[in-house]
């Protein structure tokens, strides 16, 4: 009868066991649910966010295809203004020349005005000789008043010069005045063509460099606004970033609740066996209790609760040992930022290829979130931050396994203090997050990296961003 009981009482205890677990996962599948659908929110977000990156690199790509435009335009105009500036020079050696001109022709008018001037002075004696004649002197009376043949043929040819002499003298004195005049009128129009050219040329001028100065101002204003994106764009990839961390934390609570969920489970049915077990021990155990005693019976059943009761003290135990192992483990992966790593690497004896091997991508790659996984990446210079450094360490001889990100590297190599820096150390830097950038120290105050303004390039961590940013963690292989 006590057998029973015991029996009894164990399958009670094993069907309340059984329950309470049973009870449990209804609670956590509602927190899965609650973490699935926190991941949805944030994996929302990230198409968001992508999106917005993606408007944002096609604005760049715009901008950028604008201002090549902007930059062939100014090329243009700064050649309009080299082809002006040249005409200008070459109207100003025509308006020297004109002038040059104008002024060899006053010399001209000077001598013209002189010759007609004379020939006026010998018209003017010949009419006064005439008016003191009272008009009757003529060519016919300085003929007949010849003396003889002889003198009366010199005196014809004298009179025909003479005659010829007053006609020379007025076409001369006619033609004179008429080329001053024409040519006065052809310098002084040669002069005003230019002088009207060159007032053009030098208002072109000013015109095209007035266009200049606004291209100018449009280039600058398209840089700026360029800049502004791709610092929109860095700050969208670190938010990025930031929620795939997110999403990434979530998805291990929610394995590590599946987990517990099975653990739950096997316990269950662990429950469910011990039942059955219990069940099949009283159906045996029944028709042989009539004829037991008391006395023998109740040894038993004491040493097999004795037996029980230890062995859920072991388990217990041991689980708690378990669970106090594993936590404590945690926390120290945890705490990494007070404590060193327990991860081995063998010490390098080149830091110095760490070092350099990223010179051939200084000015030739560009920073890629999540770059540099993969050979083709390498081979074209695309980077983040950590994957840089992992390449880098590679090329010294030090393997740190699969790219992984900055908290991944805060697992390697032996935590020093930044008053001890060398050639070689790697740093921290505190950015979108605690340790979101990491580069390699090269000395001097500089450090080489792969950063998402300039791609792998040397920065100074002595004075500006970066000093601000270097939150004194340096790790030493």
């Amino acid at each position: 009868m006590i057998l029973r009981k015991k029996l009894l009482v164990l399958s009670t205890t094993a069907m309340l066991s059984l329950g309470s677990i049973v009870a449990v996962p209804a609670v956590h599948a509602e927190s899965i649910s609650d973490l699935q659908n926190q991941q949805q929110t944030i994996q929302g977000q990230r198409s968001g966010v992508q999106s917005e990156i993606n408007a944002a690199l096609a604005k760049i790509k715009a901008l950028q295809i604008e201002q090549a435009t902007l930059t062939e335009q100014i090329l243009r105009i700064e050649q309009a203004i080299k082809d002006n500036n040249a005409k200008i020079d070459e109207t100003k050696v025509q308006i020297d020349e004109t002038n040059a001109e104008i002024k060899k022709l006053k010399e001209d008018i000077v001598a013209l005005q002189k010759r007609i001037e004379q020939r006026n002075e010998v018209l003017k004696e010949r009419a006064v000789s005439y008016q003191e004649s009272g008009g009757n002197v003529s060519y016919i009376e300085v003929l007949l008043g010849a003396t003889s043949f002889g003198n009366f043929i010199d005196r014809v040819g004298a009179v025909a010069t003479m005659v010829e002499a007053d006609q020379d003298i007025l076409t001369q004195h006619e033609a004179d005045k008429k080329e001053l005049e024409e040519k006065q009128t052809a310098v002084e129009t040669k002069l005003a063509d230019l002088t009207s050219m060159k007032i053009e040329l030098e208002g072109m001028r000013a015109q095209i460099e007035e266009q200049k100065s606004q291209s100018l101002q449009l280039s600058a204003s398209l840089k700026g606004k360029e800049t502004e994106t791709a610092t929109l764009v860095a700050d969208l990839k670190k938010r990025d970033a930031n929620l795939a961390a997110q999403v990434v934390k979530i998805q291990g609570d929610i394995t590590a609740e599946l987990n517990r969920q099975a653990e739950i489970a096997a316990a269950k049915k662990r429950a469910e066996e011990l039942a059955e077990k219990a069940a099949r021990e009283a159906a045996k155990n029944a028709p042989k209790e009539s004829t037991k005693q008391k006395s023998s019976s109740e040894p038993s059943a004491t040493k097999s609760s004795s037996n029980s009761s230890t062995t859920n003290s072991s388990s217990k135990n041991s689980s708690t040992t378990n669970s106090s192992t594993t936590n404590s483990s945690s926390k120290n992966y945890d705490n990494n930022d007070d404590t060193n790593t327990s991860v081995s690497i063998p010490p390098s004896r080149n830091l110095s290829a760490a070092i350099t091997a990223g010179n051939k991508y200084i000015g030739n790659s560009v920073y890629v979130f999540g770059g540099g996984r993969s050979q083709s990446d390498i081979n074209n210079g695309r980077f983040d931050c950590s994957a840089f450094v992992y390449w880098a360490y590679a090329q010294a001889g030090i393997n740190l396994g699969s790219v992984g990100n900055t908290d991944t590297l805060l697992n390697y190599g032996t935590k020093v203090s930044a008053s001890d820096m060398q050639p070689g150390d790697m740093v921290f830097f505190d950015t979108y997050k605690k340790n979101g950038h990491v580069g390699i120290y090269v000395g001097g105050g500089k450090f080489i990296g792969s950063q998402s303004s300039t791609g792998v390039a040397i920065a100074n961590m002595s004075s500006g961003y970066w000093a601000q940013h270097f939150n004194g963690r340096v790790h030493r292989f």
